[in-house]
């Protein structure tokens, strides 16, 4: 394909909407397009003038705020290739990202310069802090007024390496195209008919494949994003969605976990609320139906994704929510999905195997980590490493992790059916669930829960719940669960605390 500006991410996200109207708001702030065309333009323009090269990594280390957004977009627009850092990146995270990426400079929020500057003595690395940053862009005559951006090769150039989660692990860093975004984005506008009327309310870290996604799909519907830095207190964030007259809301299943539990969100109502989005796990049956039921209003979009798929895999359709509880949809429009056996035999529908996908989304491999990639990525396919099956009308539904399951008595049961039974049990805030080794059932369950009002009663009623044939080792009432930074539940802590 012939390579032109037209191919360049950040141009396609910034096109559509009119210079006037509201992209980005963040508490008194607003962007409108032409607000952050201009800024983003300018900023590319001094990154090509100081030096900077066609596919340079560039770090950014800063919290969800409209400086993200300008300096994410102005990096991609120069051809770079942007590098962000996950939320509560400390020392040994700063240093291995930017040994393992090899990124010439760091662009930092202003609250974070002097860790940054601390961490990267010895680095090989230049540091740009916000107020330095800000000061490129506005001054006059530092800007170019005429710049040659550089052509990008929407399907060989990286847009951004985007880190995994990390939930089982060291997370990696995914090579992410141009074309990989572009693809993944346009899929989500047509999926769910997003126009310049949207505005969501984005709580989910932009560092964070999702989090990304809810800003490119609603840029690219010429539509808005209220920003938010801080869902530590969900109540105000629930009030300020209303304020703002948001139209959509993005989370995690610990997300909705926190506002079906700690908030009033089903005594609200939101007139201007028509959908909700979930991925980044599994939310339990019950809770979703729950959820459901506190805003009837609403349509409600399960998702299944992977950052090596980009964002998005699969989607729910709102209205076969309840006939299809449980399952996580259908493949988006430019996505391949197949069930294989350990051989790596296709399965027909019904058969549990390990998931696969292919598409133009997939992303190509692991940053400067062949092995890795080998192992992940076969001949176009990405392993997912999830246990899934195809019911008869390809819908598709995710058993659990593949290694995310604990075998009792013979019997392989997911952690994600264990949480989903246990959700259910009233009292129960939360829960999560790990393996354990048992003398005489090979292996057992250790439950973790965080309770509403004390222990008292639920533990006795949980073991209620269990079929009799799951051998539960031990429950134990935590304050809270270990979870990444994403939100997900972090299984390498919950190994290490059992």
């Amino acid at each position: 394909m012939t390579c032109s500006d037209e191919y360049n991410l950040a141009s396609w996200l910034l096109s559509a909407g009119e210079d006037s109207s509201p992209a980005i708001l963040f508490r008194n702030q607003l962007l409108t397009y032409g607000d952050l065309r201009s800024q983003v333009e300018a900023l590319a323009g001094v990154f090509l003038a100081r030096g900077f090269e066609k596919g340079d990594r560039i770090g950014l280390y800063c919290d969800n705020v409209p400086f993200f957004v300008v300096v994410y977009l102005a990096t991609i627009r120069a051809g770079l290739c942007a590098v962000p850092f996950p939320p509560g990146t400390d020392q040994k995270i700063f240093r291995a990202i930017i040994e393992a990426t090899g990124m010439r400079c760091a662009l930092v929020q202003q609250k974070y310069v002097r860790y940054a500057r601390e961490w990267a003595d010895d680095l090989a690395v230049d540091l740009l802090p916000e107020n330095t940053v800000t000061e490129m862009a506005s001054v006059p005559g530092r800007a170019p007024s005429k710049v040659e951006f550089p052509q990008v090769d929407p399907d060989e150039d990286l847009a951004v390496l985007s880190f995994t989660s990390g939930s089982t692990g060291i997370p990696k860093a995914v090579m992410v195209t141009h074309r990989n975004i572009q693809c993944n984005t346009a899929d989500i506008v047509h999926y769910m008919h997003l126009t310049s009327e949207d505005r969501a309310m984005l709580v989910l870290p932009l560092s964070y494949c999702f989090g990304a996604s809810i800003l490119h799909t609603h840029l690219r519907a010429g539509g808005s994003v209220v920003v938010c830095s801080s869902f530590m207190f969900p109540e105000k964030v629930l009030g300020e969605m209303e304020a703002q007259g948001c139209t959509g809301f993005a989370g995690v299943p610990s997300t909705y976990q926190i506002l079906l539990r700690q908030t009033t969100l089903a005594q609200r109502r939101f007139p201007a609320l028509r959908w909700l989005q979930q991925a980044g796990g599994k939310l339990p049956a019950p809770v979703i139906a729950e959820l459901a039921a506190a805003l009837p209003d609403v349509k409600l979009f399960v998702m299944y994704g992977q950052t090596e798929a980009t964002s998005r895999i699969s989607c729910l359709p709102s209205d076969r929510l309840s006939e299809k509880l449980g399952s996580a949809g259908l493949p988006l429009d430019n996505l391949e999905v197949r069930i294989v056996d350990d051989e790596g035999r296709e399965l027909p529908e019904g058969q549990a195997g390990e998931n696969q996908v292919r598409g133009p989304s997939v992303c190509s491999g692991y940053f400067e980590d062949p092995e890795a990639t080998e192992r992940k990525f076969a001949d176009g396919w990405l392993k997912t490493g999830d246990f899934a099956c195809r019911d008869h009308e390809g819908y598709l539904w995710i058993k659990g992790r593949a290694d995310e399951f604990v075998k009792m008595r013979g019997i392989r049961v997911s952690f994600a059916e264990v949480e989903a039974r246990v959700a259910a049990t009233p009292g129960v805030d939360e829960c999560a669930a790990a393996a354990v080794q048992h003398p005489e059932a090979g292996e057992a369950v250790v439950l973790f829960v965080v309770t509403t009002g004390g222990e008292s009663g639920v533990v006795e009623n949980i073991r209620h719940t269990l079929p009799p044939q799951w051998t539960c080792a031990s429950i134990r009432v935590v304050a809270e669960l270990p979870k990444t930074a994403n939100g997900k539940i972090a299984r390498s802590k919950l190994r290490t605390m059992v």
